[in-house]
C-alpha cells in the first residue's frame, strides 16, 4: 500500500494532477510520522488504520462544512477522501457487521448495553480477521440496537 501510494504520487505529479497529488503527498507525510513514531516499516494493517483515520477526518469536516453552508469545502473533502478510500480494503456491509455483531453476542454472551464493551471489542476483531474492516461507529450503532442500548 505503501509503495502504491509512492508511485501514485510520482504519477500524479508528472500529471500535473494538483489535487491528486496534494492528497497523496499528505496520506504519505501521514504514513511517515507514524512509521517515525513506531521507529519501525509499518505493516499493512496499520498503514490501513492510517488511512482510515485520515478518512474520518474527512467524513467530520465534510459535517462541519455543510453545517456551515460551505459547499465547495464540502467538494473538496469529498474529493480528498474518495482518493484515499481507493487504497484502503473493501469496507464491510451492513449485513456483515450486524452477523460479526451476532456472533459477537453470543461469544461473549452479552445480555445488556452494559456488555457493550465485550461485544465491541470481539466484533471488530471478527471483522478484521475476515479481512473486511469497518467504521467503529457503525459497529457501535448496531451493537446499541442489538442490546437495547
Amino acid at each position: 500500500m505503501i509503495e502504491r501510494i509512492a508511485q501514485d504520487l510520482t504519477a500524479a505529479m508528472k500529471a500535473q494532477d494538483a489535487a491528486r497529488t496534494s492528497v497523496l503527498r499528505m496520506a504519505k507525510a501521514a504514513l511517515k510520522n507514524r512509521e517515525i513514531d513506531k521507529k519501525a516499516p509499518l505493516e499493512e494493517a496499520e498503514a490501513a488504520k492510517v488511512l482510515q483515520s485520515l478518512v474520518k477526518q474527512r467524513e467530520d469536516s465534510i459535517e462541519q462544512f455543510q453545517k456551515a453552508g460551505r459547499l465547495e469545502l464540502v467538494e473538496k473533502e469529498s474529493a480528498e477522501m474518495a482518493v484515499l478510500k481507493g487504497y484502503l480494503p473493501q469496507e464491510a456491509s451492513p449485513e456483515a457487521i450486524a452477523a460479526a455483531v451476532e456472533q459477537a453476542v453470543a461469544e461473549t454472551a452479552a445480555t445488556s448495553p452494559k456488555d457493550m464493551g465485550k461485544v465491541m471489542k470481539a466484533a471488530l476483531g471478527i471483522l478484521q480477521a475476515g479481512g473486511k474492516p469497518a467504521d467503529g461507529k457503525k459497529v457501535s450503532d448496531t451493537v446499541k440496537k442489538r442490546l437495547g442500548g
